[in-house]
């Protein structure tokens, strides 16, 4: 029986795992193409996966040289000679398994290049030995290097990109032998790595991989794929889901990274179904809600890379804050290290050349990062939100208008009134605060980026399979209050919902604070006003 699989290769015949036939198909035109590029991606995020069907896709026309840098140590950088005796090494272990096929006066070569002493192994005599091979092989060579990433600090390899460069060139110039096509995976793009012209030169430096062609095929999961994937599982185990249905949850919660959709189906698939009497209940949005928990609960690679980027760019931390807390905008600005960082770590996307955060599993991690921040209120909200118990739940269902009702009298009684000075973030953080003990261990929360802004913020509550949905903004009079009406009806149609909720911070003296029920049509609102 496949499996899900969210560690090293996904193999199709073992894993359940999204058709990417058509993105292997794109790649291959820039193959055929004779292009040498480079596929960067965030850590998790299905090179290593891609590299391997498009070696399987490639071998029948082309001969295929697949390396992994991380088979070559530190000690393999450290000179040019150490470099291609390695280099050479993971080619000649590659024919060993029969994967690659040398002709015979080249591995003659290369066998006396690892056996010749200091002096040869230069990376000049590397290039000849692989234009020797280019010239000789019965196929067009294509050069595949993974996890590249363990050697873009050093020289060393630098200067063989270069030599790779000067290949390319050649190649279509004065028609010399080189590889169809190199490809170079890893976190890093190696587009942007600069290497002196000459050593005695510390202010001209160009990079040494200039030649390459743009990789821009969305390397994301769309929902059609990972329906897909879901039908083939749901064809061996019968669960009765509604793929199509679960597949957008999927895509909502995750922007289609890879890691993301295979961990919260593994964990459906192997710990949440130990929640349930059956396959059927797991596969469902309250088993799905219970998948988010588990994952925004682990300390698991990912989101350990992600919070280091936060420690070493308190600037793009403060930005984050800004964004998730306050609904600032942020422009993308490629010329700023922070950012060029977060978007190449997969962190961030870019959308209309403004900044957002990646997907809804990163908001919700960095939401609970920030919240934990404030200590002080923090504690005294989370006291008061226990000290009611179980009276916000009745049934299984959240009692929403309660929360409100407690909540204002909390704030009134921690904070005081409200002044002037009061920012809208600020109730929005002390209202999740407030909510998070409450659902915390059975619901979820986040916020709903399409709505989140300087004017208004809607929290999307999960609790046992039920959504709930709250507004949250600044009174600005009758007239906006009213907009602000319509337009959460418009958001609970959307969501199939005949109850929504209102939270207001009215600065009007005169105000009556309190909770008041307002049907609107078939629809009915619950006003909170602090």
């Amino acid at each position: 029986m496949k499996e899900f699989n969210t560690t090293g290769v996904c193999i199709p015949s073992k894993h359940y795992m999204v058709d990417i036939t058509e993105r292997i198909g794109e790649i291959r035109k820039m193959v055929d193409a004779g292009k040498y590029f480079a596929i960067n991606r965030a850590r998790q995020y299905g090179k290593t996966t891609t590299l391997n069907l498009l070696r399987r896709a490639l071998q029948k026309d082309y001969q295929v040289v697949s390396l992994d840098f991380q088979g070559l140590g530190n000690a393999s950088f450290r000179t040019e000679e150490d470099f291609c005796r390695g280099f050479v090494n993971l080619i000649l272990t590659r024919a060993t398994y029969g994967t690659v096929q040398l002709p015979e006066t080249v591995l003659t070569q290369m066998n006396s290049f690892v056996e010749a002493g200091s002096g040869s192994n230069k990376l000049e005599n590397l290039m000849k030995m692989i234009r020797l091979w280019c010239k000789k092989a019965d196929k067009p060579v294509v050069l595949l290097i993974d996890e590249v990433d363990s050697a873009t600090n050093n020289q060393v390899f630098l200067d063989f990109l270069a030599q790779l460069r000067e290949g390319y060139i050649n190649r279509d110039t004065e028609d010399a032998p080189a590889f169809q096509s190199v490809i170079l995976a890893g976190v890093t793009d190696v587009r942007h790595l600069r290497s002196k012209i000459r050593p005695d030169e510390q202010h001209k430096v160009n990079s040494p991989w200039n030649i390459a062609a743009e990789f821009d095929i969305d390397m994301s999961l769309s929902e059609t794929g990972i329906r897909g994937m879901l039908e083939e599982y749901e064809g061996d185990h019968h669960t009765g889901m509604d793929t199509a249905m679960m597949a957008k949850l999927l895509r909502d919660y995750t922007e289609g990274y890879p890691f993301l959709v295979s961990r919260l189906c593994q964990l459906m698939d192997t710990k949440v179904s130990r929640l349930f009497e059956s396959l059927a209940q797991v596969w469902t949005r309250r088993g799905m809600d219970e998948a988010v928990k588990m994952i925004l609960s682990e300390d698991n690679t990912l989101f350990q890379s992600l919070m280091g980027k936060l420690i070493n760019y308190p600037e793009l931390k403060e930005a984050f804050r800004s964004i998730l807390m306050e609904g600032e905008r942020v422009s993308y600005n490629p010329d700023r290290e922070d950012i060029a960082q977060m978007l190449m770590y997969g962190f961030i996307r870019v959308e209309q050349n403004m900044v957002k955060i990646a997907n809804r599993i990163f908001e919700t991690r960095l939401y609970n990062y920030f919240l934990s921040e404030e200590e002080f209120r923090s504690n005294a909200f989370n006291r008061e939100a226990q000290l009611a118990g179980n009276q916000f739940v009745r049934g299984g269902k959240l009692d929403m208008r309660l929360i409100m009702e407690r909540f204002i009298v909390a704030y009134t009684q921690i904070c005081g009134p409200l002044t002037d000075r009061f920012k809208e973030k600020d109730g929005r953080e002390l209202f999740l605060l407030y909510l998070k003990p409450i659902i915390n261990g059975t619901g979820n929360y986040y916020i709903e980026a399409q709505t989140r802004d300087q004017t208004r913020t809607d929290v999307i509550v999960d609790y046992l399979g039920r959504q709930y949905i709250i507004e949250l903004k600044i009174w600005r009079g009758e007239r906006y209050n009213a907009e602000g009406e319509r337009q959460i009806c418009e958001y609970l149609d959307y969501w199939n919902l005949n109850a929504g909720y209102m939270l207001s911070f009215n600065f009007n003296q005169n105000k009556e604070p309190g909770v008041r029920r307002v049907p609107i049509g078939e629809k009915i609102l619950f006003e909170g006003m602090l």
